[in-house]
């Protein structure tokens, strides 16, 4: 493992569906790179694998856009996660910052997001989690909204969907963030919190 001039940042936008994760977090982006006066690797679940598991679901159950199901929960979720978790574990070893996009919901219940030995990362690694908030009504209204194909299981089962919202646990590097109105000042003071 090279040595670093500068201790490697993970920064993570989580959150569940609808809540506005990787709007925000690509907004966050050149305000981290501002602020810190460092480059990031942008890597969002939905892109890294969005292509790959709707192949994946048009074999298995013949409906590509089912991201949601028993099946996709216990045959493809956390493969998405621990490859997508492989790629910042690469990109940190190299002494690349990353910001990750994802739900997480799993991962920051079981604590094993803060953990950089957990994560197989880089021990000095600086990990901070933006957990964005949204109520459920609205989350819903907005899933509905955007019309994305992948939210059709969400939505035609939004009550055993809704039990699997988690309030993610206290821990010193979350930071919880409402997106139910956007907040310039409370924007920029959370993206002042994950730089430090």
């Amino acid at each position: 493992m090279p040595i670093l001039s500068n201790p490697p940042r993970l920064i993570v936008f989580a959150g569940h569906a609808g809540t506005g994760k990787s709007t925000l977090a690509k907004k966050a982006l050149p305000l981290l790179i501002e602020k810190t006066g460092q480059d990031f690797c942008f890597l969002d679940k939905d892109t890294v694998y969005g292509a790959f598991s709707s192949h994946v679901m048009q074999l298995c159950t013949n409906n590509p856009n089912d991201r949601d199901s028993p099946f996709y929960l216990e045959n493809l979720r956390d493969w998405e996660y621990s490859g997508l978790l492989d790629l910042a574990r690469e990109n940190l070893g190299l002494g690349i910052n990353v910001l990750l996009v994802g739900p997480f919901s799993r991962e920051i219940q079981a604590g094993k997001i803060f953990s950089a030995e957990q994560l197989g990362i880089p021990r000095e690694t600086h990990i901070q989690i933006a957990w964005i908030d949204l109520i459920e009504e609205e989350a819903k209204r907005r899933m509905q909204r955007r019309g994305d194909p992948r939210d059709q299981w969400k939505l035609e089962h939004w009550n055993q969907y809704a039990t699997r919202r988690i309030d993610p646990p206290n821990h010193p590097a979350l930071y919880r963030f409402d997106n139910l109105h956007f907040d310039p000042a409370q924007f920029e003071a959370l993206i002042q919190s994950l730089v430090g």
